[in-house]
């Protein structure tokens, strides 16, 4: 078996606009490189189809690419006005794109990685794992969502335009973020990156995480910019959540999540 692929699969990458017109399109085995002239639009959307399993996505080069795991047809609704502000400004601009879709190699699915960084993930997505979502996202701005804390960007010194976006939580003492994996992992390392804009951040004292194997886990933060790594006894999971956000007693109201690293395995069946 390659790539954690048992047959043979016709992979297909579509770009259609707004009325559903395809503007360009390419389909093959293994590894798709789709390379085309278009200036996109508001509507536009790329649909990766034909595949499940582990793959390696390049949807914008501005954006780089991650394994993911994928379950069903996947579309990635191309990102227009305020929802640009999240990504790099250099990311879908031009007429000259070049879109990459690679099965997996054994050794990189089976390889200690970092499980949590999907760099195409969106709210639309339940397609393509890992997929982040929360019960709130300060104003619903895009410098704002849950999908921010697992772009795989660091930078945490500021708020707001890329590279700078965040999990913001509008205030709200009962915040709840979710990793949903779309399959079972075994994890035994986590590292928080909490945002770090002070003066006008505030900081989390104390992050609870819960995990789908019913268990959960007091994790105590600090001030700081730097990650922040917890190690614990392996577990086997399909989700994970952040809660009980523990706000510190200080003047700023504005705690962030900057981002979140998972490590662990795959576990294949």
């Amino acid at each position: 078996m390659n790539g954690g692929f048992e047959r043979k699969q016709v992979m297909e990458i579509i770009v259609v606009n707004s009325s559903d017109e395809v503007i360009a399109e390419i389909s093959g085995e293994k590894e798709l490189n789709l390379v085309f002239e278009h200036e996109y639009g508001k509507g536009d959307r790329i649909i990766v189809k034909g595949c499940s399993g582990y793959l390696w996505i390049m949807l914008d080069e501005a954006l780089g690419k991650s394994m993911v795991y994928m379950k069903d047809t996947f579309t990635y609704y191309v990102p227009y006005g305020e929802k640009k502000c999240n990504l790099s400004p250099k990311a879908f601009t031009g007429r000259l794109h070049f879109i990459h879709v690679r099965e997996a190699y054994e050794f990189e699915i089976n390889a200690y990685q970092n499980l949590a960084v999907n760099v195409n993930d969106q709210h639309e997505n339940l397609a393509s794992f890992p997929h982040a979502s929360a019960n709130v996202e300060t104003r619903g701005e895009s410098v704002f969502a849950a999908r921010n804390a697992i772009d795989g960007i660091t930078a945490n010194c500021l708020h707001g335009l890329w590279p700078f976006a965040s999990w913001g939580i509008n205030r709200d003492p009962e915040a709840v973020f979710h990793l949903d994996f779309g399959r079972k992992v075994r994890i035994d390392r986590m590292i928080i990156y909490l945002r770090a804009d002070f003066p006008h951040d505030s900081w989390w004292e104390k992050i609870t995480a819960v995990f789908s194997d019913g268990s959960k886990m007091g994790i105590p933060m600090e001030k700081t910019s730097v990650g922040q790594e917890i190690v614990f006894g392996k577990k086997e999971i399909t989700w994970l959540e952040l809660r009980e956000l523990k706000k510190a007693m200080d003047e700023s109201p504005f705690p962030a999540l900057a981002q979140i690293e998972v490590y662990g395995y795959n576990i294949q069946s």
